[in-house]
């Protein structure tokens, strides 16, 4: 790859290196030069750009990206589509997330220009939880650095993978002596439960019994006959040693006790035992409370199923102290930073106009076999947004009866006579409070495809500054418009049959363009256009 300035004339096919603002020409580092944008930079008295040129053997940045993440990503795991050189993957399920270091060590090694990020293994992740991101660093990366790493991934993978939480049987028994008070038996069942929500893992047995080793054993056989997959204990009193009560009991049932004691404080009294193929734990007296302990740590890979030996609690003391000390004033009960997850996206459909120059509702009118509406909306659920809601107005029976059996949300718009502007309130009010964003589709487009979507989703960004995500084609904007939630204010507000194009100027500083194929550009209005769509597809 190299970096020269050249004549602006000579720049069609390369890369931006700088942004440049020069009066109504405004282009952002980064974008691929075409014959148009040159030509508005030459009018606007631009005579030199600086630009990277890519050699023959180097992979453009979105493409390296793209096949990393791919290669990588293993069970549970989806890959964003890559955008300015990066790549996000998400988990699919909530579980706890798998990763092999030293695979990811020998890629970060392979080329400076390539990066890979990742949360700690083991951590407990929900769906759409980030999980990792790749990075090329410049706009494009040698193909014989990217052909390493992908070797590294293909021969050491699966790299990442979700474990997802299964609902295994749990069984309960709670040991009791005379000064122990009866409302502690629900507290820990409570807590215990709220630790097993994420799994939905039911409670089979639950039992309390005297704190004596005897009684502990034939609670722990009355468990397992329940058909528990994992049996839990309480202790009333903090387990000691490997000869103290419950681990007695364990082994009175016929089990093993394979550890006591774990590096991660709280959490330090915990007991790993198993009969059978059945793990046995002994809980620690921390486990009572709902802040985060060693417990947690070995519980949620059980209930991933995940095994867990004495060897795999020995090694959890790297980053094992969890309790609050005055060199880290961070106290549990404060929330946690939320773990940073693929942004919830809605679309808006905008379908409520009365196609007067099509002479009938276009909507409604059959492309390859299906209503153009129908059409436009399969291809939004076929992409990543999480919602679909679909404003109607003109013909709202008919129109709703063309999306019958599809998981939509019809909003119906008296006003629609009234301009685009009052379709877009109706949806956007519509909307749940915790979307980050919506996608606004006009229902006259059906060039527009899922893979378009996709990859305006994957520019979204607000936090780097791209917060209004637009589709050009050959130097011009097009639809759909994809908005961050902190506009919708301004939206509402706007009036007539323009909808919000015109906040794209005043919030220019938060556009990002993505080019799109042509799609993006063609609406139906009349019969005509309607043809010379439908045969330029057949």
């Amino acid at each position: 790859m190299r970096f020269e300035t050249i004549r602006v004339e000579d720049a069609v096919g390369a890369i931006l290196a700088h942004g440049i603002q020069h009066g109504e020409a405004r282009f952002k580092k980064g974008r691929v030069l075409t014959a148009a944008d040159t030509a508005a930079l030459a009018a606007a008295g631009v005579s030199e750009v600086t630009v990277a040129q890519l050699d023959a053997d180097d992979v453009p940045e979105d493409e390296a990206a793209a096949l990393l993440a791919e290669a990588l990503a293993g069970d549970g795991v989806r890959v964003a589509s890559a955008f300015t050189g990066r790549a996000n993957l998400y988990a699919t399920v909530p579980g706890v997330f798998t990763v092999k270091a030293e695979a990811i060590d020998a890629i970060n090694a392979v080329d400076e220009a390539i990066t890979v990020a990742t949360l700690p293994a083991f951590d407990e992740v929900m769906a759409r939880a980030m999980l990792a991101t790749i990075k090329i660093i410049p706009y494009a990366v040698k193909r014989a650095s990217l052909n390493a790493t992908l070797a590294l991934a293909r021969a050491l993978g699966p790299v990442m993978e979700v474990s997802p939480y299964r609902p295994l049987r749990v069984g309960l028994v709670s040991t009791s002596l005379p000064q122990t008070k009866a409302s502690i038996h629900a507290k820990n069942r409570a807590t215990l439960e709220a630790r097993l929500a994420a799994a939905r893992a039911p409670v089979v047995a639950d039992e309390i019994v005297p704190h004596e080793a005897g009684a502990v054993g034939d609670a722990v056989r009355r468990a397992l006959a329940a058909k528990a997959e994992l049996v839990l204990i309480y202790s009333a009193s903090a387990i000691a040693d490997r000869r103290d009560v419950v681990p007695d009991g364990i082994v009175r049932a016929g089990g093993e006790v394979l550890r006591f004691g774990m590096p991660v404080d709280p959490g330090n009294l915990l007991l790993l035992a198993r009969k059978g193929e059945v793990p046995v734990v002994g809980l620690p007296g921390c486990a009572r409370s709902p802040k985060m302990n060693g417990f947690d740590w070995v519980l949620q890979r059980l209930l991933a199923g995940l095994p867990v030996s004495e060897g795999d609690v020995g090694r959890m003391g790297v980053g094992g102290l969890l309790k609050e000390i005055p060199s880290r004033p961070q106290p549990r009960d404060k929330a946690a930073p939320a773990v940073k997850s693929a942004a919830r996206i809605a679309a808006v459909v905008l379908a409520a106009g009365q196609s007067r120059r099509m002479g009938a509702p276009k909507q409604l009118a059959v492309i390859g076999g299906m209503p153009m509406l129908r059409r436009t909306v399969e291809q939004v659920r076929a992409s990543g947004v999480d919602e679909i809601v679909v404003v109607t107005g003109h013909e709202a029976e008919a129109v709703g009866t063309a999306l019958k059996g599809l998981p939509v949300t019809l909003v119906r718009n008296p006003d629609y006579a009234l301009g685009l502007s009052t379709s877009l309130k109706a949806g956007l009010a519509a909307l749940d409070e915790d979307v980050d964003g919506a996608l606004i589709v006009l229902g006259d487009m059906p060039g527009v495809g899922a893979g378009d979507i996709d990859r305006m989703l994957a520019a979204f960004d607000p936090a780097e500054g791209r917060g209004i995500v637009v589709p050009v084609h050959a130097g011009k904007r097009g639809n759909p418009v994809l908005w961050a939630a902190a506009y919708f204010p301004e939206m509402a507000r706007v009036s007539g049959d323009t909808g919000a194009k015109h906040l794209l100027a005043e919030f220019a500083e938060a556009v990002c363009e993505v080019e799109l194929g042509d799609g993006v550009l063609t609406d139906i209005d009349t019969p005509e256009q309607l043809k010379a769509f439908t045969d330029a597809r057949a």
